[in-house]
């Protein structure tokens, strides 16, 4: 039986389920490391920094894109006193990272299949009805949210994931929202905090794992997905808004949601991150 959470996004979609917590062992996300160490080691050398640390510091959590909006433009100004054929420089790392906004695949990276982490002989002769409540059920005692992805929606966020590889998405907290940056790598969707990106790039630990097995695409008509999270960054309830929320941008055509992704990966100047909270905070229970 689904889990009914009183939440904007949860109410909006409704065939995630939640299963109980155990320990996750912890995971490293794989982005394509960004320019902004050294911009940031660079600004912090600037004499004046100290001065205004503090202010540096309450700005880049709070209004990630345009701290590191400055430090692009600090760069701008370098090299355009550098030379004066110097190109333009790239977008600010946060929307499509610098030269990377089609991010391929890791070619040496096995898709995962249904067979690594059940018995595919369970579903055999089983009906989609059957095998989605085998599927629910042969979760239940484990630490993940688990899903039956409708066909057609499937085909969407594949085809958004390929399109627009990397994402940010509002996470509600209790003092209000954390950024979650995300990123499509074939059939496997990896989720880690902003702030945690910026301070450890390419090692920034996995919050959320989510994995498509399209195995019974053709044979049966369904996506069974799973997602493994880390108990120390996200609750049930947490990690079920963070797959819901991708389901509402990647796996559905609304036009206002589609503009913010294009926005983010082809202009990210114009990119705002408030923009994210408010479409959330437009959904209706």
């Amino acid at each position: 039986m689904l889990k009914v959470v009183t939440s904007a996004v949860l109410n909006h979609i409704s065939y995630f389920r939640t299963v109980p917590l155990n320990s996750l062992q912890p995971r490293f996300i794989s982005i394509t490391k960004m320019n902004y160490e050294k911009a940031a080691e660079e600004l912090q050398n600037n004499p004046y920094y100290n001065k205004y640390a503090e202010k540096i510091s309450q700005l880049q959590k709070t209004s990630p894109e345009e701290f590191l909006s400055r430090l692009k433009e600090n760069e701008d100004k370098k090299s355009t006193k550098k030379s004066s054929n110097v190109s333009k420089t790239m977008p600010t790392p946060l929307a499509g990272l610098p030269g990377e906004a089609k991010i391929k695949p890791n070619a040496f990276t096995k898709p995962k299949l249904l067979s690594d982490v059940m018995k595919t002989e369970l579903l055999e002769g089983k009906s989609p009805n059957e095998i989605e409540e085998i599927w629910f059920d042969y979760h239940k005692n484990k630490d993940c949210i688990v899903a039956s992805v409708p066909l057609s929606n499937f085909d969407t966020i594949q085809l958004r994931g390929e399109k627009f590889p990397i994402f940010l998405l509002p996470l509600p907290r209790d003092q209000g929202y954390e950024f979650i940056m995300l990123q499509f790598n074939g059939n496997e969707v990896h989720f880690t905090p902003l702030i945690s990106y910026q301070t450890h790039k390419e090692n920034s630990p996995e919050c959320l794992t989510l994995v498509y097995y399209p195995d019974l695409k053709d044979t049966k008509g369904l996506v069974l997905m799973k997602g493994e999270f880390n108990k120390d960054v996200l609750t049930p309830i947490e990690a079920q808004c963070l797959a819901n929320e991708l389901q509402l941008y990647y796996g559905e055509e609304n036009e206002k949601r589609t503009r913010l992704l294009e926005r983010f990966t082809n202009n990210p100047d114009d990119f705002k991150h408030m923009d994210l909270i408010a479409n959330l905070e437009t959904l209706s229970l």
